[in-house]
């Protein structure tokens, strides 16, 4: 299908080419909810358009997100499997990169169907959810949650800069995802530790699942478009791999430090004085 305007991509901001790859016509709206049955007779499908961008690849809709794109909503977390393969993983990542009793944030925690899990793993557990109702469910359950979406730049979270983060199945509704990933990192400490998954687009290629084109997600992530996602907004990635029966892709990043150049300093005071000790060998100092 033609498009009438060059699109841009919503991560490298570079040209989408020009024709879609693929067209939907009278698609549901939105992929969570049912509608009532006095709302089957004005419902009108929506279509969806899937572009590529030209430079670095990424698949995505050129369509507007969803009104509830800020939230997380979340079944499969409801799954005892999950629950035991979850435990599993938030476990490992906390010994390995040493996050024990460590603040974690999970940004889009939903109901906190993780954060009791990812607590219970031995982390220091915090959240950021859009939903009110959200929100006022994890308080009742005293998990330390707070009311905020992240792309909003000037969002400070209580001040607390925390040691690593939690993104699961979220980044791929949202609209403009360098805006969300550039407030992360403010308020992250240098150095942090952060687990960031999405559904993985190869293995969607691979089995040929055209019905996981959806208007709720945006962006889809292969493994190449993903790290160059991540670094571009900050992020060492330290690990990329496909789980979950191959369907998500999990990426353990670090904000990325400063590199300490000092030592070089110490280099050139070594050549300095080697040079000075050469030259005093010779009285008149003509060297």
């Amino acid at each position: 299908m033609k498009i009438d305007k060059v699109l841009s991509c919503k991560v490298c901001g570079h040209d989408c080419f020009k024709d879609s790859l693929l067209s939907y016509s009278n698609l549901p709206s939105s992929a969570q909810g049912f509608l009532e049955f006095d709302e089957l007779e004005s419902d009108i499908g929506s279509e969806l358009n899937v572009v590529q961008c030209s430079v670095c690849g990424l698949v995505q809709l050129d369509n507007n997100p969803v009104s509830y794109y800020k939230e997380v909503i979340r079944a499969s977390a409801f799954s005892n499997e999950m629950k035991e393969f979850r435990f599993e993983q938030f476990q490992s990542w906390i010994k390995q990169y040493n996050l024990a009793n460590k603040k974690i944030i999970e940004v889009g925690c939903g109901k906190g169907e993780y954060l009791e899990i990812l607590s219970n793993a031995g982390a220091d557990a915090y959240g950021i959810e859009y939903s009110m109702e959200s929100v006022d469910y994890c308080i009742n359950n005293n998990l330390s949650v707070i009311q905020g979406f992240l792309g909003n730049q000037n969002l400070v979270l209580e001040d607390i800069k925390y040691d690593g983060f939690m993104c699961l199945s979220f980044m791929e509704h949202w609209p403009e995802p360098n805006e969300v990933l550039n407030a992360l990192c403010k308020n992250l400490k240098e150095g942090s530790i952060g687990l960031v998954e999405v559904p993985n687009f190869n293995m969607i290629l691979e089995e040929g699942l055209y019905s996981e084109f959806i208007s709720d997600h945006l962006l889809y992530f292969t493994r190449e478009t993903l790290i160059f996602t991540l670094q571009l907004n900050g992020f060492e990635v330290l690990n990329c791999e496909a789980i979950w029966h191959n369907y998500i892709l999990s990426a353990v990043v670090r904000k990325r430090v400063k590199t300490n150049l000092d030592f070089f300093e110490g280099f050139k005071n070594k050549v300095k004085q080697d040079l000075d000790c050469f030259i005093e060998k010779f009285p008149e100092k003509r060297v």
